[in-house]
């Protein structure tokens, strides 16, 4: 892993659909997206990734149940969670990975400005090599490409709700809602 790593969290949430909550530290907060497939390490996939209003970085370390009445009403899965840094491309198919964090950042939030954000995870279950692509926009909204370059990482087939475990509880999204039943 890098030095100076900024934070990363994808929640596996069920409220009104079941999707997955894509947040990257960029700025002292979390820039988010949707991603309603699931991220993937098959770099032959694309998924479709639609931005959320940013999220408090304390938000990365909730797992439960938001209760009924409350906006996002459901359970909330940590899925995943690691650190990042961004990447910039040197040459077409070279890119060089920035490990200072206030370099780390201000590459993170002006390639969010103009749409192609590329990085590296250091996940427990997504390694490697990425870029959130901006793209015209996906029924009227304003909408994203999560992308998976190919690297020793990429596994095709790979799909994310084969992985029913928090990355920090070990529960399913099952175990985790049960909970709150109780």
């Amino acid at each position: 892993m890098a030095g100076g790593n900024l934070a990363f969290v994808i929640q596996k949430h069920r409220a009104t659909s079941l999707h997955y909550d894509f947040r990257l530290e960029i700025g002292g907060v979390m820039p988010s997206w949707s991603i309603p497939k699931g991220p993937t390490l098959d770099s032959s996939v694309r998924r479709l990734a639609l931005p959320t209003s940013d999220h408090e970085m304390e938000y990365r370390t909730f797992e439960g149940v938001i209760p009924k009445g409350s906006y996002g009403a459901g359970p909330v899965m940590i899925w995943d969670k690691g650190t990042y840094n961004p990447e910039i491309e040197v040459r077409k198919g070279v890119r060089e990975l920035i490990v200072n964090k206030k370099e780390a950042e201000n590459v993170a939030g002006e390639s969010l400005k103009k749409g192609t954000l590329k990085f590296t995870l250091y996940g427990k279950k997504l390694k490697g090599s990425f870029a959130l692509v901006r793209t015209g926009g996906f029924a009227g909204r304003d909408s994203w490409l999560l992308i998976k370059h190919r690297d020793a990482f990429s596994r095709a087939g790979y799909d994310a709700n084969d992985y029913d475990f928090s990355a920090v509880s070990k529960k399913s999204l099952a175990q985790i809602s049960s909970q709150a039943e109780l």
